[in-house]
């Protein structure tokens, strides 16, 4: 499995309801592509727990985790006139974000990460 991950802050200057849009963006943009399996969009959370949110180097409020069977699914998905367009939306109404792409197995599989490195 292949997940697309999003982190993002939204630009300051938005509101309540563009925020919303742009959200509602990126759930649509899943439905559209057929080589998404699952799309999760999410909200950071704070815990309180002493000294583990001061170790963060840096914060996003927003987190989307896009998933894909195989490497052919994401280069589909980045490759579609959807993500194209949502991501000129995003582009211009994120303050900050970082995209990564993993490869994911079970835990039991874990050997399979260490052979391709």
């Amino acid at each position: 499995m292949i997940v697309h991950v999003i982190l993002f802050n939204p630009a300051e200057h938005l509101d309540a309801d563009t925020k919303r849009e742009i959200l509602a963006g990126l759930a649509s943009v899943a439905k559209e592509i057929p080589s998404v399996i699952r799309c999760r969009v999410g909200r950071r959370t704070r815990h309180g727990l002493p000294g583990y949110e001061q170790m963060m180097r840096e914060d996003y409020a927003y987190a989307v985790i896009v998933e894909f069977a195989d490497m052919a699914g994401l280069k589909a998905y980045l490759a579609h006139p959807s993500h194209a367009r949502i991501g000129a939306h995003f582009a211009a109404s994120a303050s900050r974000s970082l995209a990564c792409d993993y490869e994911m197995v079970e835990a039991a599989d874990l050997e399979a990460l260490v052979d391709a490195i």
